[in-house]
């Protein structure tokens, strides 16, 4: 019974984690919007998703191999800001207009995205949300 239940709710945990991921990039984002040389960062949530989901290729998938004992583990270096988690490939944001500083944030962008991802984060927890109480009632006696 778990395990059917953990198959139907895949899909949504998979895509919350996505959701909650790209709010802290975005976050990040905004935080840094003065500081100098920051690149704005973000991700292609379908892709991401599609990965996760094993639909997709990533570069998750490609065996890495150290020919020195000083390089980094993959995992360590996939699992930070930097990185690819939850498989989501980082990317940086194409610069809209220039800044003297070099920083690449766009505040508007920025504002609109993270509000974006809220709505869409709020409506999969709604969703969730409405399964879950399907379930309850399929319990029921």
């Amino acid at each position: 019974m778990t395990n059917r239940i953990d198959q139907e709710m895949g899909y949504s945990q998979q895509a919350l984690n996505l959701r909650a991921y790209r709010q802290e990039i975005l976050a990040s984002n905004i935080a840094n919007a003065d500081t100098p040389h920051y690149k704005a960062r973000d991700f292609d949530f379908k892709t991401a998703l599609n990965t996760a989901m094993g639909a997709g290729t990533a570069l998750g998938n490609l065996t890495l191999h150290r020919t020195s004992g000083q390089h980094l583990n993959a995992q360590t270096a996939a699992d930070g800001m930097g990185g690819n988690r939850f498989g989501a490939a980082l990317q940086f944001r194409g610069e809209l207009q220039s800044s003297v500083d070099g920083n690449t944030v766009n505040m508007d962008v920025e504002r609109a995205a993270f509000a974006e991802n809220a709505i869409q984060m709020e409506a999969l927890i709604s969703f969730v949300n409405h399964q879950f109480k399907l379930l309850g009632a399929a319990v029921q006696p």
